[in-house]
């Protein structure tokens, strides 16, 4: 379809369009427009988008797909003016980009494109992208979204997981923690957020069903840039109730974020949920330290055998030769001995005393649930309500919840 048949008297509304220099340089974008819209969608030009916008047509528009590749990076100001005025008309951008540099991506999501979808084009992504967008529409039409106010002050509570030693639980205590506290009230439930911080194996995209989008990297490589917009294009949400910040779709280098990257998306965070949880790498990196600063709680899952053991004895070392707020750590025991299971109590008893710690969270064995859960990409809430980890974990939530009010209510 081109640009002329973009007029009044077509008896098929209009619902989107491409905008390019030349659409047949897309020829997978056309493809996944007919897919998805059929005959209901246009092309137009750089110079004709300006126009159409303020003609009545562009009414029924639902969004645009601009389509650029390198040799359009001299037409930024002028790209830049297109999605201006087409989010001044209520119009949604999906920016389809094939070897665009990072800074002119940056500048067109600045400017207000609601997604980034690399060309040649995954598959079913243009489908997922404007479904996302969709999304994001009706939450917008919620006052408790997170975005809906611009002006909240950066009080969320900060709650960080790291495992001692591989294998302990720790993303599957952070999301379902994280689900929890998102569920933890039916009428007014708190705002959540889960960033997933394991750049190279970060797993809560796998945990919650999300795809892992490139606009995550986008985001992380030039944080000094981020503002609201910049940070909301970069979540996903589960549910329309959880938020999430995947790691990126590509294994990426534990150091190339700084701690003043780290720093100022924590604060983004803060500004915008109740809660927000950090699934830490399994690594200390130079940025440890800044996530345990701000933290409320740091939660460390150990299990009991001799590696965890270890490795508790020398992060505590650790954080006390720094002078760190080690006293910051919450200890949760995976794979708790069971109430009946008297040796493995002492065992647990022995392993605190001989640590010098206390392990203030037992969490029971799940069995199996809990791995078929997270492969199926739902909370132990959904998938097993009644598996005696997701008990546990609920009754963390719970109190967490309960203190974070009372602590609340005294500051007031």
């Amino acid at each position: 379809m081109t640009s002329s048949e973009i007029r009044p008297q077509d008896p098929s509304p209009i619902k989107a369009c491409t905008i390019s220099r030349d659409v047949q340089n897309f020829d997978l974008l056309i493809e996944d427009m007919e897919t998805v819209l059929g005959e209901s969608w246009g092309d137009l030009g750089f110079s004709e988008a300006l126009g159409f916008f303020n003609q009545p047509e562009s009414d029924s528009m639902e969004f645009v797909a601009i389509a650029i590749d390198d040799t359009d990076e001299d037409e930024l100001t002028l790209l830049s003016e297109i999605i201006t005025l087409a989010k001044s008309r209520g119009i949604s951008v999906i920016l389809i980009a094939e070897d665009v540099s990072p800074a002119v991506l940056h500048q067109l999501l600045r400017q207000g494109a609601d997604e980034f979808v690399p060309y040649p084009l995954p598959e079913n992504e243009l489908q997922a992208a404007i479904e996302r967008i969709r999304k994001r529409e009706e939450q917008a039409a919620f006052t408790g979204t997170p975005f809906a106010d611009t002006n909240v002050p950066g009080d969320g509570i900060l709650l960080a997981v790291q495992a001692i030693a591989g294998g302990t639980g720790a993303t599957t205590l952070a999301v379902n923690l994280a689900w929890e506290l998102a569920t933890v009230e039916k009428e007014d439930p708190p705002r959540v957020c889960i960033l997933d911080m394991g750049l190279q194996t970060g797993t809560v995209a796998t945990y919650l069903d999300l795809p892992r989008r490139d606009v995550v990297y986008e985001m992380w490589s030039d944080t000094d840039s981020m503002d609201d917009d910049i940070f909301k294009q970069a979540l996903m949400s589960h549910e329309d109730k959880l938020w999430v910040l995947t790691a990126p779709p590509d294994i990426l280098p534990l150091d190339m974020i700084t701690n003043e990257d780290v720093e100022r998306v924590l604060e983004m965070a803060r500004s915008r949920f109740d809660y927000v949880i950090v699934d830490m790498p399994g690594t200390m990196v130079q940025w440890t330290e800044t996530v345990l600063n701000a933290a409320q709680i740091y939660f460390t899952t150990l299990e009991l055998d001799m590696r965890s053991a270890q490795n508790a004895l020398r992060l505590k070392r650790a954080l006390t030769a720094e002078e760190l707020p080690v006293e910051k750590l919450r200890f949760c025991l995976n794979k708790a001995p069971k109430f009946t299971d008297i040796s493995g109590k002492s065992r647990v008893k022995r392993m605190a005393e001989s640590l010098e710690i206390s392990i203030e969270v037992q969490l029971p064995d799940g069995g199996r649930p809990v791995v078929q859960a997270a492969d199926h990409g739902a909370p132990l809430a959904s998938a097993a309500a009644k598996n005696p980890l997701r008990k546990e974990i609920s009754k963390l939530a719970r109190s967490l919840h309960e203190l974070g009010n009372s602590e609340t209510e005294e500051a007031a």
